[in-house]
């Protein structure tokens, strides 16, 4: 469980350590130093990163948070006016905020998390999809993503 722990938010977690530094020193988010061919690659994966956080909204196999949470990070190092924007979207940012600064999401987020991720899960395995291989992994995947939401902490 470490290692799956650390695979999955080992990127989160080296982004709020740089958000720190950031914060502590008083420097704003962007090396001004960096090449610019690695500063376009790391936009264009922050750009692509948002894209399939932005489709994982209604799609519930494919995770939403860690995207976002990539994003920021390629953003932080990369773009100061791209991570700004994000990290002070009106729907995006208070979501990145809220997990990097307090490890959780608010019982709003995850109701409508769990909600969404169940009636499209149901709806794909019993109407939508005819292999049975398909619909058990269906389910073992809604499971999985159900059982990292309600392990988050649940902010008031």
């Amino acid at each position: 469980m470490t290692q799956r722990f650390l695979l999955y938010f080992a990127p989160a977690m080296i982004f709020c350590r740089k958000r720190k530094e950031i914060h502590n020193q008083g420097v704003v988010a962007g090396d001004t130093s960096i090449h610019p061919l690695k500063k376009m690659l790391l936009v264009t994966a922050g750009i692509l990163s948002l894209i399939l956080g932005i489709i994982g909204i209604p799609v519930p196999v494919l995770p939403t948070t860690p995207f976002l949470l990539l994003s920021a990070f390629l953003f932080a190092r990369s773009s100061t006016r791209l991570y700004h924007w994000l990290i002070r979207h009106h729907y995006f940012g208070k979501y990145i905020l809220d997990y990097h600064e307090k490890r959780g999401v608010s019982l709003r987020v995850k109701i409508g998390a769990l909600l969404m991720l169940w009636t499209t899960i149901i709806y794909s395995a019993f109407w939508a999809v005819e292999l049975l291989w398909v619909r058990i992994l269906l389910i073992l995947i809604a499971i999985g993503v159900t059982s990292h939401i309600l392990c988050l902490r649940t902010l008031k």
